[in-house]
């Protein structure tokens, strides 16, 4: 597989996750519609995307009800040879010209689950993204899902 991609959705039971295949979506709007048919069979109000490129870049995408998906992108430079991350780069709102390899995005969109921005960003910078996403899976209490579903 070139890339592993899973929908979190938090429910009144903890949380829940399930491998999703981002390889027909045409936009955002795709994956966002993705992430809210999840949340609906969960009945979760926050949805957490992970997407992982054959160990080179990472993602992570969050939901929240009625809110716009939020998007941490481990390195930019992705959108030069692979069209997901070009939408999820997109979707940060900066400009196509403007890629660096510096981590973009919303480096807070995991605050409140036990990722603070600047380990966001050093997850981004230091880490395998394979790595990366295992600690934000721990640190927001979904690791056995995560785990489950690697």
């Amino acid at each position: 597989m070139p890339y592993f991609s899973a929908v979190f959705a938090r429910t009144d039971a903890g949380w829940i996750g399930t491998e999703v295949d981002l390889s027909e979506v045409a936009g955002v709007d795709d994956i966002t519609d993705i992430m809210r048919e999840t949340a609906v069979e969960t009945a979760g109000d926050t949805v957490v995307l992970l997407v992982e490129e054959e160990d080179e870049w990472f993602a992570v995408v969050r939901l929240d009800d009625g809110e716009d998906p939020r998007v941490f992108l481990s390195d930019p430079r992705a959108t030069l040879t692979n069209e997901l991350a070009r939408m999820l780069y997109e979707q940060i709102g900066v400009p196509k010209d403007a890629v660096s390899d510096e981590p973009a995005g919303d480096t807070a969109l995991l605050a409140d689950l036990g990722t603070d921005p600047a380990q966001l960003t050093r997850l981004g910078e230091r880490r395998l993204p394979g790595d990366a996403l295992s600690v934000v899976a721990e640190q927001a209490g979904f690791a056995e899902e995560y785990e489950r579903l690697r």
